[in-house]
């Protein structure tokens, strides 16, 4: 009988045992899980929270300003194993209210090369003279390496009598009137820097008039006059 009793307790503390190292195997499991809910609500939660705030802003950014690629460049260069391929990409990007910049992207890809280019163009911005937001103040004549750029002031209705490369220009800065017309070499790149420099050149007749000594009568045109004078009224 002592023997059977004895087997009987040994057999119920062994059972006792098991049963405290399964509840602790769940006790375990229980943490691990909240510990991962944890985690899975924070980390995630956030990083794709931020990741969505940044590409609303970069969506905001691109609608706020016009981009034009001008054009699209694959460079080859030849190493010991063969040949590398490069893209470059010439850009304007303006805001389409006298705001223009132009920019060079160089990159293996193409995505990579015009976001590069978009970027310098962007440091790149300056003011453009423009009257009644619409056509430049004056004839201009810019000059870049052999491009040579020639910008007339038009009439209402005219639009913009240009080629591609200018055309991407004065759309960016916000010019619906004028005449152009290109005197030098029909490289894109250098039409489009020749453009850029004329624009350059642009003056403020208000700042021409005092440079001078004369009235603004003698000096500013005739619709840029009126709007003067209707905003002085006003």
């Amino acid at each position: 009988m002592s023997e059977q009793n004895t087997e009987n307790v040994t057999a119920e503390a062994g059972a006792e045992n098991n049963t405290e190292q399964r509840g602790g195997r769940s006790d375990r499991n229980d943490r691990g899980g909240r510990n991962n809910e944890r985690g899975g609500r924070g980390g995630r939660g956030e990083r794709g929270g931020r990741g969505g705030r940044g590409g609303r802003e970069r969506d905001e950014e691109k609608d706020k300003f016009l981009e034009r690629v001008v054009t699209i460049n694959r460079v080859a260069k030849v190493v010991k194993g063969g040949r590398r391929f490069s893209f470059t990409a010439l850009v304007v990007v303006g805001d389409g209210d006298g705001m223009v910049g132009v920019g060079y992207g160089k990159a293996k890809e193409v995505p990579a090369a015009i976001s590069k280019g978009v970027e310098e163009a962007k440091k790149n911005f300056f003011r453009v003279p423009r009257v009644e937001k619409r056509t430049i103040p004056h004839r201009v004549q810019g000059e870049a390496a052999a491009g040579v750029v020639m910008l007339r002031p038009a009439t209402p209705g005219t639009g913009v009598i240009a080629g591609g490369p200018v055309r991407a220009v004065l759309e960016c800065a916000g010019i619906h009137d004028v005449l152009s017309k290109s005197l030098g070499s029909s490289n894109q790149i250098n039409i489009v820097h020749a453009t850029i420099e004329a624009l350059r050149q642009l003056e403020e007749p208000a700042a021409v008039a005092a440079r001078r000594g004369l009235p603004m009568d003698e000096v500013v045109p005739a619709p840029l006059l009126r709007e003067l004078q209707q905003k002085a009224g006003a």
